[in-house]
């Protein structure tokens, strides 16, 4: 769906603005594109440090263990030299917070990773960004749609980008609950990912301030109570474990089955 709602926003800009508006389209594409590279290229830094093996071998055991599970290249992991609870990945990388280690049990950590793991496993490393990107090329290519001063156009291509917003929401959503089914088939212990994801939720004023990542990450985007987000891109802790617990008891029923 996002992809033919993107086809009709480029289709619509070039029907009304022809050649003008083809080249911008290229041109939006081509600086989109500079900037992710970017991005990309600095998403490391001297915050990051590498995990070997000496630093802490359960998880460096563990992290093999389970992309082993999930047929995946082991992935990379770094150590994010900030104290508050977060966790992402990106390309075949994952970063773990220190907060996360002054906050969780070992097992717990093994739960955030294994759900970091299942976004890598799902490809979410590169649609997340593919598709937080193609947001800013709607919106580059409704804001063309003004110069063709054509009422009924600047409408649709309004229409278009709510549109994208909308399924954008759902598509994210529906990949963190993928993520965390994912996590469950890797993970020794299913209900270290649930174990996990309660003990956060006690930390949630800590990341208020945390900005929102275009990157899969553990966390939902954290807004006070009393503040309702338009648009979250994240489901609620409590119904990601509610899921959870569902599919892990589905998942020891047909162990017993079998």
């Amino acid at each position: 769906m996002l992809r033919l709602i993107a086809l009709v926003q480029l289709l619509l800009v070039v029907l009304y603005l022809g050649r003008i508006g083809l080249f911008g389209v290229f041109l939006a594409t081509l600086c989109l594109m500079v900037l992710y590279l970017w991005v990309t290229k600095r998403s490391l830094d001297r915050t990051h440090t590498p995990l070997k093996y000496e630093d802490m071998p359960w998880l460096y055991d563990s992290v093999a263990r389970m992309a082993n599970r999930a047929k995946i290249k082991t992935p990379k992991v770094y150590i994010l030299e900030d104290y508050i609870p977060n966790a992402y990945s990106f390309k075949d990388s994952i970063v773990l917070s220190l907060g996360l280690f002054e906050v969780l049990q070992e097992n717990e950590i093994l739960g955030v990773v294994a759900h970091e793991i299942g976004h890598i496993k799902n490809k979410d490393t590169l649609l997340f960004p593919l598709i937080s990107y193609g947001r800013y090329w709607m919106i580059t290519l409704s804001m063309l749609t003004l110069f063709s001063f054509n009422l009924r156009a600047i409408l649709v291509s309004l229409i278009l980008l709510l549109a994208y917003e909308h399924q954008r929401v759902r598509f994210f959503k529906k990949r963190e609950f993928m993520a965390d089914k994912a996590a469950l088939y890797v993970l020794e212990r299913p209900f270290d990912l649930k174990d996990a994801l309660e003990e956060l939720s006690y930390y949630e004023d800590l990341r208020i301030k945390v900005k929102e990542n275009v990157l899969p990450g553990i966390e939902p985007k954290i807004e006070r109570k009393q503040k309702k987000v338009f648009m979250e891109t994240h489901p609620p802790y409590d119904e990601r474990i509610w899921k959870i617990m569902v599919e892990a008891a589905a998942l020891d029923l047909m162990g017993k089955l079998n």
